[in-house]
């Protein structure tokens, strides 16, 4: 792969690593940081401004709801397609891109007029983020030299903490100062600093072996299921059991089913069905949309809570809120190393019970509480319960699959958080009885938290029992085996253990008593087994595999990459199947990157 010429100022291109000590590097990791801070911010200070919109705009409370799902929507429906865009016309270009769509939907959102234009310019905003979302760290993946990348990677979470923990404080002064739209405008300039600064610092890189056509039809299937089962959701407390909410609910579930046999029959679907044959994949999913559906309605209507009903102005209940991601900040990485040492089944057991009894401890949190007494308690268990159950969670997710899907499966896991989130905000309120107005009066807006908080609670508690019932305890080192075997590409060809990979022609794996070898030589392909080792080489277009003594090597020749893969103790493993646009890149932003990033021809 060959990149252009880095001119003055530019880091180089695709098939060039940068070191993180050189400025290129630095540069790159500002610019991620800076663009997907925009997305992080939003997620966070949106909800503290949400009483002051409704008061200034004279809207209900299924405004608000719209104002938070209208963003989540497009973005959970949209973002695997942001990646693939990334993967085929360039990271770059699409980070930048969504940078200043994000920016311009923004703005919409800060001069909105009324109520619908504020709904319709954060379904604008949700479009921007799926574009640049997955971009900030398939750059990181794509440029940053493999030595350098970890620390860059942690650079990015770090700042990236920071700026989720600093997102509802900053909220809550923008709104009680200048005013609520500057919780929008406040986008802009980040995007004028950071579109110029990638413009010239940031290389453009792409995956050359993205190839086929994107699938359109499946991203719009599955927005439109979300969408209307979340308007049937929203307007069931007005409109009862009426045609206006039985026929939007009817026509989502319908959809639905025809989104699944679409990405079941289409050769390179958005979401391929067979990622699913890991049961511990599709284990932990399921513990994915209990643990973030209750996350999702928790955050919303604590914030309302705290301002409709103790009093808090948006600056007191942003800044209450602190201590919930200062203790993910400071403890998550210890966490994620403690699930590793004594397995992921306890942490997604008792993560999600802490967090259910930090919930219920949120009822306290009426008119007249005292925030010492009644709130920071509650605050410091559900932190605590979250700092248990995030990292490993995301982990078990990743380790679920083969490494060469490691991509797809962290997107589709966003994607589900972000889906259950917004299921969450619109069938919550309608669940704990919640009128339309109820946002405006302390007594009848505390009557419903308080029977929301014991729904969100039991949902917790249901993902905890899924966990207990169907996490193994050595998932993170065995459930790759599990996927590996179970969990084919559609489309593959080949019996039990072979898969097919394109590059520059046809690579073949062959898998034969427990080893590996690939050889290529005229588009001949050959297997040989020596002494229990395996080696990839290709040189001048042929790729030759031996194995030697449980050591696995790779050398490239005349421009040439080779396939190699080595397992622990020896044990060879074999290549991971086709890299589809959706499968080299990472899409989220709470996620430990460990995707794959960009594989070059031939791999």
């Amino acid at each position: 792969m060959g990149g252009a010429t880095p001119g003055a100022g530019r880091a180089p291109g695709n098939g060039q690593p940068v070191r993180l000590s050189v400025p290129a590097g630095r540069w790159l990791v500002f610019t991620t940081v800076l663009g997907s801070a925009m997305a992080l911010l939003d997620s966070t200070v949106v909800n503290v401004a949400l009483p002051r919109i409704g008061l200034d705009l004279g809207a209900d409370l299924a405004v608000l709801q719209w104002t938070v799902n209208a963003y989540m929507l497009t973005l959970a429906g949209l973002i695997l397609l942001g990646g693939a865009l990334g993967d085929r016309f360039g990271r770059r270009r699409v980070f930048v891109t969504g940078v200043v769509w994000f920016a311009l939907a923004s703005l919409a959102c800060g001069l909105a007029p009324s109520a619908g234009v504020l709904i319709a310019a954060r379904a604008l905003q949700g479009i921007g983020g799926a574009l640049l979302t997955p971009g900030s760290l398939a750059l990181i993946q794509s440029v940053i030299h493999h030595d350098d990348r970890a620390r860059a990677i942690g650079l990015w979470s770090g700042f990236g903490g920071v700026g989720a923990a600093i997102g509802p404080f900053l909220g809550g002064w923008l709104v009680d100062g200048p005013g609520w739209r500057w919780v929008f405008f406040i986008n802009v300039p980040l995007a004028a600093v950071c579109v110029p600064v990638a413009l010239r610092h940031v290389p453009e890189t792409s995956n050359p072996r993205a190839h086929g056509r994107f699938d359109v039809l499946g991203a719009l299937l599955g927005a439109a299921t979300l969408g209307l089962i979340t308007y049937a959701l929203i307007a069931a407390p007005q409109k009862g059991a009426s045609p206006a909410v039985v026929v939007p609910a009817v026509a989502g579930l319908a959809l639905g089913v025809v989104f699944v046999a679409v990405e079941r029959r289409r050769r390179e679907p958005m979401l391929p069905l067979s990622i699913f044959s890991s049961h511990q994949f599709s284990a932990v999913n399921a513990v994915t949309l209990c643990v973030y559906a209750a996350f999702g309605g928790f955050f919303f209507l604590s914030v309302l809570n705290l301002q409709v009903v103790v009093g808090y102005s948006a600056l007191a209940a942003g800044t209450a809120l602190l201590p919930t991601t200062t203790l993910m900040l400071l403890l998550s990485a210890r966490s994620g190393e403690l699930g590793k040492r004594i397995g992921p089944r306890i942490p997604l057991t008792v993560g999600p019970l802490l967090c259910a009894a930090g919930m219920l401890l949120m009822t306290r949190a009426g008119v007249g509480a005292v925030y010492w007494r009644d709130i920071l308690p509650a605050l410091l268990v559900l932190g605590m319960g979250m700092v248990v159950v995030v990292a490993p969670l995301t982990a078990t997710v990743l380790a679920s699959v083969d490494v060469a899907r490691a991509g797809l499966a962290s997107g589709v896991n966003n994607a589900a958080a972000r889906a259950a989130g917004l299921i969450a905000v619109a069938a919550l309120p309608l669940l704990a009885g919640m009128g339309p107005e109820a946002y405006r009066s302390a007594d009848a807006f505390g009557d419903t938290f308080r029977r929301a908080m014991p729904i969100c609670a039991g949902v917790l508690v249901l993902g905890a029992v899924l966990a207990w019932r169907t996490v193994r305890s050595d998932a993170l080192e065995q459930a790759g085996e599990e996927a590996e075997a179970g969990a084919e590409p559609e489309g593959a060809e080949a019996e039990a253990a072979a898969r097919t990979e394109r590059g520059e022609g046809a690579v073949a794996a062959e898998r034969a008593e427990g080893a590996v070898a690939a050889e290529r030589a005229e588009g001949a392909v050959a297997a040989e087994r020596a002494e229990g080792a395996v080696a990839a080489e290709r040189a001048e277009g042929a790729v030759a595999g031996e194995r030697a003594e449980g050591a696995v090597a790779g050398e490239r020749a005349e421009g040439a990459v080779p396939a190699s893969a080595g397992r622990a103790e020896g044990a060879a493993r074999r290549t991971g199947p086709p890299c589809r646009p959706e499968c080299a890149y990472h899409c989220g932003v709470s996620a430990p990157p460990l995707d794959p990033g960009e594989r070059p021809s031939g791999t």
